[in-house]
């Protein structure tokens, strides 16, 4: 059995990942343009968060990233002219649920369970200062 690893730190079989390649392959100009919007967001800063203003998870990310010292760019989707359409892109990148969505140093990290497992493992302080988002 072929396993094949997605940037989103997802296991797909090969045929899955020939199945995703297809998907992809078939987005529409929009879909395309959606997930740059997304990726070009996501790079502005050292940490980007995409959040919803009434999601307590996404608050506990936020204030974790904050207890660093960092100060993340946060995008709450449901106050963005365009949230609806970033939280599709996310949904698409396979950021499920769709917020929080966490960029450090230009890279879509994941979302509150990726982040929680790099502070857990001791690499989220690493990755914040890697990124420039504190100074130690």
């Amino acid at each position: 059995m072929t396993l094949l690893r997605q940037p989103n730190a997802r296991w797909f079989h090969k045929t899955d990942m020939n199945l995703f390649l297809q998907a992809s392959r078939e987005c529409e100009v929009d879909d395309l343009a959606r997930m740059e919007t997304v990726r070009r967001l996501g790079s502005e800063k050292p940490v980007v968060i995409f959040s919803k203003s009434n999601c307590c998870i996404s608050h506990a990310i936020k204030m974790l990233i904050r207890s660093f010292g960092a100060n993340p760019t946060v995008c709450e989707l449901d106050h963005h002219p365009k949230g609806r359409d970033i939280e599709n892109a996310l949904l698409t990148l396979g950021c499920n649920p769709s917020v929080p969505a966490v960029f450090i140093g230009k890279l879509f990290v994941g979302g509150s369970t990726e982040v929680l497992s790099l502070n857990i493992r001791g690499k989220l302080k690493p990755l914040l200062i890697e990124a420039n988002a504190i100074w130690m």
